[in-house]
């Protein structure tokens, strides 16, 4: 594997509805348009040398990478102000040295596989084209995990997961999305929650 060109790192935080998970935000894309990695723990990070480093902190409980962002999330007893600036500088600092954030090769599209049925293409497409870039901006993912008997169920990565708010944007925004978009669907369930 190649190593990164370094280069000038800007990096910004940003809040979002889960109060224990902050979103750094680089000024250059991190991960492939659509493609999210998410690490609920130090031992799921093995192609994040990032995310690895990042759960040495004793605060980070989960570490999600998405288009030009990493989202952290903390144990609930340390307050962000503690953290946040130590968090951020070592990323930047990490992105400044030119190291890849993830090592991962794909061998075929990760979100569309040709053996899906039609109504999962359908049911992953508007996932892909109304929910990703929404949920993305409050610095988690929503995805496809399942659909039988009218049931699609979900995985909730980044923020998402364990968010607060996580319930109401599954049942009032994605599931109302996808009822009134697909006949055949009746319910949206979080998978693993």
């Amino acid at each position: 594997m190649l190593k990164a060109q370094a280069k000038p790192v800007h990096l910004y935080m940003e809040a979002n509805p889960n109060p224990n998970s902050l979103k750094f935000v680089a000024n250059f894309m991190l991960a492939e348009d659509g493609v999210s990695f998410d690490y609920p723990d130090s031992a799921s990070a093995a192609n994040s040398p990032l995310a690895q480093e990042l759960f040495n902190f004793a605060a980070v409980q989960r570490v999600f990478v998405a288009s030009n962002f990493v989202t952290v999330t903390k144990d609930e007893a340390v307050d962000w102000i503690e953290i946040q600036t130590i968090i951020r500088d070592h990323i930047r600092h990490y992105l400044e040295a030119g190291k890849a954030v993830v090592q991962a090769d794909f061998d075929r599209d990760p979100l569309f596989d040709e053996n899906d049925s039609e109504i999962v293409k359908k049911i992953k497409g508007i996932l892909d084209e109304y929910i990703r870039p929404a949920v993305e901006q409050d610095g988690g993912a929503i995805v496809f995990h399942s659909f039988q008997d009218g049931i699609v169920k979900v995985l909730l990565q980044g923020s998402c997961s364990g968010c607060p708010s996580s319930t109401v944007t599954l049942k009032a925004g994605i599931q109302n999305l996808l009822t009134r978009m697909l006949p055949e669907v009746k319910e949206v369930q979080a998978e693993g929650v």
